[in-house]
C-alpha cells in the first residue's frame, strides 16, 4: 500500500502506528540499482523520520561481488572520497513520500532513503542525487522528463531439495553459488495465451506484488525466449519512475523468491538457448508549466518527409534525439553497466547494435514513436538493461539530450536497414567492456553533468567487475554467482 500524500512525517508516524507495523525497513538504492539498508522497530523508524539512521559508508564503494573497491583505510583515499574515508558512517535520511506497506512481509512498513555526509551535505556519489541534479537541469528550462518502463526479465521456479545450493554451508562462498532453478514457460511461442498460463502462478505475484506497491503496471506480457516476460509501466514523471524501478526489480524478487520462484533482472541468463533481456525506456519531455508534450508536432515539417526527423518530432524533439545519438557510446555503460549485458547489441536480436534512429523500428537503437498530431509522441532507447541503475540511466538521457537542444542538433535520417554491415566510423555501440568504459570517460558532456569526480568514481568500481571477470578462470560461473544471484 502506498498512502495519498504522506509526505508529513507525523502522518508518516500516525499510518505506523494506525497500521500495527512492527518493522520499518529504511532502504538506500546503491550504485547497482539494488537496495540495501536497515529494518528499525516501528518506534525507532518514528525517531529516524527526523533523524536519520546511520549506514556505514563503504556501501557507496562496493562493486557487483559486494567488495569494497577503494582502499577505504588509507590517508590519501580517504582524502580522495570527500567524506566517505575510514568506512565512517553515512546518515540515511528517509522520504515520507516514499511510504509503502509491503504487502509480502508481515507487519512491515517502507521507506526510501538517501545518504547524507556527517556534515550534513548530500553524499555525491548517491546516483538519485544525481537524476535529481539533471532533472533541475531540465527545470531551469521549464521542461520536465516523462518515462515509462517496459522491463524484460526472467523468473524460474526453485528446484525442491532438503538442502539447496544456495544455502548449503559446505559451499558458501563471495559471493555465494547461484540457485538450481527450472522454467516457468518452455519459450519461442510469442504473447502466447497458453503459455501465459501455463505462467500464471507467478505472475500473479508479480501483477498482485507491483499493485499492492502502488506500482502502475499496465501489463504482464509473454516474451519470446524460455522463462522470459516482461512488465510495462504507465508513464510518470522521471524521478517516480526510477523510484518505481528500484523497488520493482526488489519486491518482485522477494515476493517470488517466498512462493518458491527466482526472479532475475541478468540480461543473459547462463543457460543455452536463450533471449537477451532489454530495458526500454520510453521518454518524453513535458512543458511543467502545462504539461504539454514538446516532441509533439500538429504537422509534419514543410517539405520533409519519413526518412527526416522533423516529419514526426517537433524542432526540441528532433535536437534531443540528435543528442542522444551524438553521446550513445558515451552513455553505453550507464546504460547496460554489466559484462553480461554487453553482449546483447548483436545483429538481428531486436537490441541494437549501430547507432541510429527509426521510425516504429524495433532495430534501431532509437525507436521514435507517434507522429503529427499525437499527444504520446515520444522516443523509445532500446539500448538499456533491466539491470540498469535507473538514476543513471535517465540522467545520461538528459545531458545528453540537453546537449544536443543547446547545440540545435539535426539528426540524420532515419535508418530502414539498423542491422546493415555498411556504417561509419564510431556509428557502433561498444560490446567489449574496456571501451564503454572509455567511451564514457571520454564523452565531455556526460563528464561535464555528471562531474569528473563522479564518473572516476563510477568508472573504478566498473573496472573492478570488469578486471575480474576477465581474471575469471569460468567466466559463465563468475556471472551466475555475480549477476544471476544477486541481480
Amino acid at each position: 500500500m502506498k498512502p495519498e500524500h504522506p509526505d508529513d512525517p507525523r502522518r508518516v508516524a500516525s499510518l505506523i502506528r494506525s497500521s500495527g507495523l512492527e518493522l520499518v525497513r529504511l532502504s538506500w538504492c546503491d550504485t547497482h540499482g539494488m537496495l540495501r539498508g536497515k529494518t528499525l522497530s516501528a518506534e525507532a523508524a518514528i525517531r529516524a523520520l527526523d533523524s536519520g539512521v546511520s549506514m556505514v559508508s563503504t556501501l557507496l564503494l562496493k562493486d557487483t561481488s559486494d567488495r569494497t573497491v577503494y582502499r577505504v583505510f588509507e590517508a590519501e583515499t580517504a582524502a580522495e572520497l570527500h567524506g566517505l574515508g575510514h568506512a565512517g558512517n553515512v546518515q540515511l535520511m528517509p522520504d515520507p513520500n516514499s511510504f509503502r506497506i509491503l504487502p509480502w512481509a508481515d507487519r512491515t512498513g517502507w521507506l526510501q532513503c538517501q545518504p547524507l555526509l556527517a556534515d550534513g551535505q548530500v553524499a555525491g556519489f548517491d546516483t538519485r542525487w544525481q537524476l535529481q541534479r539533471a532533472l533541475a537541469r531540465l527545470a531551469e528550462r521549464g521542461l520536465g522528463l516523462r518515462c515509462g518502463l517496459e522491463v524484460e526479465f526472467h523468473i524460474y521456479k526453485l528446484l525442491p531439495g532438503d538442502r539447496p545450493a544456495d544455502r548449503d554451508p559446505r559451499l558458501a562462498a563471495w559471493p555465494g553459488p547461484a540457485p538450481e532453478v527450472e522454467l516457468i514457460h518452455p519459450g519461442y511461442n510469442l504473447l502466447s495465451e497458453a503459455l501465459f498460463d501455463q505462467a500464471e502462478a507467478p505472475l500473479r505475484i508479480v501483477q498482485r506484488t507491483a499493485e499492492a506497491l502502488g506500482l502502475p503496471l499496465l501489463s504482464l506480457e509473454i516474451e519470446l525466449g524460455p522463462s522470459q516476460v516482461e512488465a510495462v509501466f504507465d508513464v510518470t514523471d522521471a524521478l517516480q519512475a526510477a523510484d518505481n524501478m528500484v523497488i520493482f526489480r526488489s519486491a518482485v524478487r522477494q515476493a517470488l523468491r517466498r512462493e518458491g520462484y527466482h526472479a532475475t533482472f541478468m540480461c543473459r541468463p547462463p543457460f543455452a538457448h536463450i533471449m537477451s533481456s532489454g530495458w526500454h525506456l520510453h521518454q518524453s519531455l513535458d512543458q511543467l508549466a502545462t504539461g504539454a508534450n514538446s516532441f509533439a508536432r500538429p504537422a509534419p515539417l514543410e517539405g520533409s518527409g519519413p526518412l527526416q526527423a522533423g516529419h514526426w518530432l517537433s524542432e526540441i524533439g528532433c535536437a534531443y534525439l540528435a543528442g542522444l545519438l551524438s553521446h550513445a557510446r558515451g552513455m553505453t555503460l550507464l546504460c547496460t553497466p554489466t559484462v553480461n549485458g554487453l553482449g546483447r547489441f548483436r545483429p538481428h536480436a531486436l537490441a541494437p547494435q549501430h547507432i541510429l534512429w527509426g521510425h516504429d523500428n524495433r532495430g534501431a537503437m532509437l525507436r521514435v514513436i507517434g507522429g503529427p498530431g499525437d499527444r504520446a509522441t515520444r522516443i523509445e532507447n532500446r539500448l538499456g538493461e533491466p539491470a540498469a541503475n535507473p538514476y543513471l540511466y535517465m540522467a545520461s538521457q538528459i545531458y545528453a539530450g540537453l546537449s544536443g537542444i543547446d547545440a540545435r542538433r539535426v539528426p540524420p535520417q532515419a535508418t530502414t536497414n539498423p542491422y546493415g554491415e555498411h556504417q561509419p566510423d564510431g556509428h557502433t555501440l561498444p560490446t567489449r567492456p574496456a571501451d564503454a568504459l572509455q567511451a564514457l570517460l571520454d564523452d565531455p558532456v556526460l563528464r561535464a553533468g555528471f562531474s569528473q569526480g563522479f564518473l572516476d568514481y563510477y568508472g573504478r568500481i566498473r573496472a573492478s567487475e570488469q578486471a575480474r571477470h576477465a581474471a575469471a578462470e569460468d567466466t559463465l560461473e563468475f556471472e551466475r554467482r555475480e549477476y544471476f544471484n544477486r541481480i
